[in-house]
């Protein structure tokens, strides 16, 4: 499987951006998918899932603010950030889990997805 993320780029605060993760291969929107982050100093973030079903789950700081969505018919999954905030300059990044079949939500460890795309570069600036 590959996956491979497009639509970052540079955009001031409050601004919006749509990030798309195109993956290849068969049967793998069934799984758990996710958007993590990583910022400079921090940890590599999780923030938004989304199941087999469309069941979705976000971490507070982006409830409300991003939308995370997958189009199965174009093995597509994609992330709708409006609202956009300084904080939210990372390295985004598309996963898919296709090991565990326990909840797909916000919780899931960031250890447990084994397929990930090369990130796409979002910045934010006031």
């Amino acid at each position: 499987v590959q996956l491979v993320e497009s639509g970052g780029g540079s955009v001031q605060v409050g601004g919006s951006l749509r990030l798309s993760c195109a993956v290849s291969g068969y049967g793998y929107m069934s799984y758990c998918m996710g958007w993590f982050r990583l910022a400079p100093g921090k940890e590599r973030e999780g923030f938004a899932t989304i199941d087999k079903d469309g069941r979705t789950s976000y971490i507070d700081s982006v409830k409300g603010r991003f939308t995370i969505s997958k189009d199965n018919a174009k093995n597509t999954l994609c992330l709708q950030m409006n609202s956009l905030k300084a904080e939210d300059t990372a390295m985004y990044y598309c996963a898919v889990d296709s090991r565990h079949y326990t909840l797909c939500s916000r919780y899931r460890p960031v250890s447990e997805y084994n397929h990930w795309g090369q990130g796409t570069q979002v910045t934010v600036s006031s």
